[in-house]
């Protein structure tokens, strides 16, 4: 058994479905998080500001909210599930150029590019494994699928 663990060869098809899980849990948590942060806590003026701030316009920072707040929701219950992680890629390159300018390390003053680039990569992942394990799946897709295989 620990052979086939250290094999890097072989995919483990029984365990592949929840590490698909653990991540879109994961990633659904943490852009749920983001998104409750810029509501609760910076509250949505304050968000505006900020994206303002850094030269964006102002609604794109309701977008982000939404983007956030919507797409952990979708992830986190498993609703089209690839779609998502690369919907949310473009709000996380944005995040990764506002904090470019501070350096690498994201416990630099202002934060740092490599927790969203991170991100990025982690939600491409995402969107190659699909929903994984306990995802509540579109009724389209399951007719999508059922029809294609007619």
């Amino acid at each position: 058994m620990l052979t086939r663990f250290l094999d890097q060869t072989t995919l483990d098809t029984a365990t592949a479905p929840l590490a698909a899980t653990l991540l879109r849990l994961t990633l659904g948590t943490a852009f749920l998080a983001h998104g409750l942060l810029k509501v609760l806590v910076f509250t949505p003026a304050g968000t505006v500001a900020f994206f303002e701030s850094q030269g964006f316009p102002g609604i794109t920072a309701y977008a982000v909210i939404l983007a956030e707040l919507a797409g952990g929701a979708a992830l986190i219950l498993g609703l089209h599930t690839r779609a998502v992680a690369l919907a949310l890629i473009p709000v996380l390159a944005g995040a990764a150029l506002v904090h470019l300018p501070n350096g690498w390390v994201f416990s630099n003053p202002g934060g740092g590019w490599e927790f969203p680039v991170f991100w990025i990569a982690a939600n491409a992942v995402q969107a190659l494994l699909g929903d994984g394990a306990y995802a509540l799946r579109s009724p389209l897709a399951g007719r999508t699928a059922s029809a294609a295989a007619r």
